[in-house]
């Protein structure tokens, strides 16, 4: 009994230590950060450490993004969020309110109109919910608190910090995603600085509540990650044959093999299409079997939005079913 009561006594030594070490590693990393801003950036020290001060560490933040739902989710579950009525409706909407700066998007760098709703239909609901999250907080909690990726969050933090000087916005009040994702496209800081455009050249780059500004910077991200605009080959539902197909399956994203290779494998697709093109089998799993595609260039360019081809099926599958109901709109109302 002794010996528990002394072993009790030292973990209420020990812990407090421990939480102790955990702070003091903490505030070091962040003057560290603040240094570095003065001496890479010229940020006032002192100025920059009343704006962290404000900064608040949030534990749910670190609990949604250690299981993001493209990482949890079969495809037949994660389907059933994006292709809803009120999301394909929605899109239709916005597709009718800003068709002007659709098809000048569409005319500049090649971007179907479909597309570019279908992003901002998955990301915010068309601006319906773009965050609650100060993207203070956010980027502060993962780059200080989450050492999984820490480096990662604390250069987005930088360049929140230079977006915000060079914007002239107030760092504490902007809101977005947990992960720091900003706006109705969710962009990340650093793709803010470097995609986000005036679209409609009233010399801000707005992507919080101006609608052309964000359609501008959708269509400058994909243009500028190599959409080939003549193409129309994004994702086409197959069929196989026997296991021969397993030998043309790889985990990574990217198109590596011909579609002529693909199709030797014993998988087919309806439309005849340019079997030179490079292509990709991708499997999604249903609730009871698994669903074959084949998925060209453009599809992979849509991941580089998102890394997750759940999420590019779902941008996809939502496109087409916002044009078909469009269309078929269109046919009901000609006037």
């Amino acid at each position: 009994m002794k010996l528990t009561i002394i072993k009790i006594l030292l973990l209420t030594l020990i812990i407090p230590s421990i939480s102790t070490s955990h702070a003091t590693s903490k505030e070091k990393n962040i003057s560290k950060f603040i240094q570095q801003m003065h001496d890479k950036h010229r940020f006032n020290k002192k100025e920059l450490k009343q704006v962290l001060d404000q900064a608040v560490h949030k534990k749910n933040i670190i609990k949604a993004i250690s299981r993001p739902a493209e990482s949890v989710m079969t495809w037949h579950r994660y389907r059933k969020i994006f292709l809803r009525q009120d999301r394909i409706q929605g899109g239709v909407d916005f597709w009718n309110a800003n068709e002007k700066a659709l098809n000048r998007a569409y005319k500049k760098y090649g971007i179907p109109p479909e597309i570019i709703v279908a992003i901002i239909g998955v990301e915010t609901k068309y601006g319906g919910n773009t965050g609650s999250f100060r993207i203070l907080d956010a980027l502060y909690t993962l780059g200080f608190g989450y050492p999984k990726r820490s480096r990662f969050f604390k250069k987005e933090l930088k360049h929140f910090l230079l977006l915000t000087r060079k914007e002239k916005l107030n760092p504490t009040i902007p809101t977005g995603s947990y992960a720091g994702a900003m706006g109705v496209p969710q962009f990340m800081p650093s793709s803010y600085r470097e995609y986000a455009i005036d679209f409609d050249n009233d010399g801000k780059r707005d992507i919080w509540n101006n609608t052309t500004d964000t359609i501008g910077s959708v269509a400058n991200y994909f243009a500028v990650h190599g959409w080939k605009k003549n193409s129309k080959d994004i994702a086409y539902l197959a069929t196989t044959k026997g296991k021969k197909y397993k030998k043309v399956l790889h985990k990574k994203l990217k198109p590596k093999k011909t579609l002529k290779t693909i199709l030797q494998h014993n998988v087919k697709i309806k439309p005849t299409i340019n079997t030179a093109q490079k292509a990709k089998l991708t499997v999604f799993r249903q609730k009871d079997n698994d669903e074959f595609w084949v998925t060209f260039h453009n599809f992979y360019v849509i991941t580089r939005y998102n890394i997750s081809s759940l999420y590019a099926m779902a941008v996809f599958q939502l496109s087409e079913e916002i044009k078909t109901k469009k269309e078929l709109d269109k046919l009901e109302d000609p006037l």
